[in-house]
This record gives C-alpha cells, structure tokens and sequence, in this order.
C-alpha cells in the first residue's frame, strides 16, 4: 500500500506536457499570458512587437464540460493590425495544410463586412506547431515560413497579408540555435538542462515555466489534462485504424484485379506476401 501511494503521489506531481492542447492554450491564450505569448511569437516570426491582445479566446476551466473539445487554437491581435492564429497541433491529420490555408481564410475575411473597402483587411499570421511531421514538406528545418511568391523569379511576394509558420517538433534536432529553440525546447521537455538554463536570462520563459508547476498542481486541471489526453489517445487509435483499414481495402482491390487478369497465384503471393489461403478465399 505505501508503493501504490508512492506511485499516486508520484503522479499527481509529475508536471503536465505544454503540448497538450488544453495545456497550450491556458499557457498562451489565457489573458494575463500576453508577456509569455509576446516573446514567444517574437522568437518565431523574429520581429519585435509592442502590444498584443489576447481577449478573444475562451476561459477553458469555465467552459470545459466533458473531454471532447474540438480545435483549441489561439486568436492574437498583434499592434493592433495584425491577426494571428496558433494552433498546437498533436494528432496527425490529414489535408492539415488545406485545414490551416482554411482557418486562416476564415480569420482574414472576418475583418471585412459587406460595403467594406477591402484595404481594412489585416495581415492574417497563422502558426502551426505539429508534434508530427508533414509529409507534403520535405525540407529538414523546424520551423518554415511560407508566403505567395512569384514561381519563377522566387523572390517576388505577391502581398504581405498571408504569411504562414509551420514547426514541426520532430524535426527540432535540425533546428538552429536560436531563442526559438529555447521555446521548442520548452514545449518537448520543460524539465530539461536546457530549459533550466535558459530561464535565467530569459524571464518570460521563466514565468512560462511557473506558470505550467501551477497548472500542474492544480486538481481540476489535471483532470481536464487527462480527459483531453484520453480523448487524444482515442482519436489518434481511430485515425491509425481508419489508415490500416484503407490499405488493406486498397491491397484487397489490387489481389482481386491481379486475379481478374489472370495473374497465377504463385506470382500474386510473391508480390503480396499473402499465404495462398488468403488469396483463394479473395477469388471466391
């Protein structure tokens, strides 16, 4: 009994992963966060900003009422003319850059009402931080930043309105040592040396850090932290299911046309690995 104890309390104290969703978003889409979320966009889009406004995201403890939430990202104002979106994205999805090219539609016509001249139209940021990696992006960086640019020339850009930042963290042996590291490093491993060190010259990274000890003492967030990540874990069982289940339809409609043309079973077995068992029950 004094080992299952140990075991719960050692539980009860591990901190919570600042990549999980609801974790993310109390820790920089919370208002009272704007000094933490100020510097980490600064260390991403490398530019300074001045006043950021973060009212427009809901209070997750008050509105959490069961595990399944659905996309948590994050709305920033940014000087007052600048629209930005963060989504912490952790389960692999398909069509993920149409699904992101599609938010950020969404959040740059909002500024714009019928009669509107269209030159009221903010610059619209979206940043996309995958715990996966994305298999339309074949470069070995981190962190990409993407704009419209002349396919030619490759240096024109066509307008400033659109620009998109894609941070993949696997890929964060490969990224650059820079004050973004230092926040890549954060959001993987929050107890590392790194992380530890880097918080003494870096106070807003620091106050990141006590604020997610806090939020990992605290009861309620902690069960909602697990509902979230059992909802994650079940989602992510469903999509790798729904994956195998279509190659194996796809395999299934190979076999049967290699049978159609009159291909000799010895051959099929070869290409398949299928015993010749599994291929007569298909040609019935």
């Amino acid at each position: 009994s004094i080992h299952l104890y140990q075991n719960m309390e050692k539980q009860e104290n591990k901190i919570l992963s600042p990549k999980l969703d609801v974790i993310f978003q109390e820790l920089f889409g919370e208002v009272g966060s704007e000094k933490i979320t100020k510097k980490f966009l600064e260390s991403i889009m490398n530019k300074k900003i001045e006043k950021i406004s973060l009212d427009k995201n809901p209070i997750l403890r008050r509105e959490f009422k069961n595990e399944k939430l659905g996309v948590l990202d994050i709305i920033a104002e940014l000087d007052e003319k600048e629209a930005c979106n963060i989504e912490m994205q952790v389960v692999e999805k398909d069509n993920i850059i149409e699904r992101i090219l599609y938010y950020w539609s969404r959040l740059y016509s909002k500024g714009i009402k019928a009669g509107d001249d269209y030159e009221i139209l903010k610059k619209t940021i979206v940043i996309l931080i995958t715990d996966f990696e994305i298999d339309s992006i074949k470069e070995e960086k981190c962190h990409t930043r993407w704009k419209i640019i002349d396919d030619e020339e490759r240096k024109n850009v066509l307008t400033d309105k659109l620009e998109l930042h894609i941070i993949q963290l696997p890929k964060i042996g490969n990224a650059e040592e820079s004050e973004l590291l230092d926040w890549l490093e954060f959001l993987e491993n929050p107890e590392s040396e790194r992380v530890n060190e880097k918080m003494k010259e870096n106070k807003e990274l620091r106050e990141a850090k006590e604020k997610l000890d806090t939020l990992s003492a605290d009861k309620r967030m902690r069960r909602i932290a697990e509902l979230r990540q059992k909802a994650i874990m079940d989602e992510k069982a469903t999509y790798r299911l729904g994956k195998k289940r279509g190659i194996e339809q796809g395999k299934k409609e190979i076999i049967e046309y290699m049978i159609n043309a009159k291909i000799d079973i010895a051959t099929i077995m070869k290409m398949t690995g299928l015993k010749r068992e599994e291929i007569e029950k298909l040609k019935k």
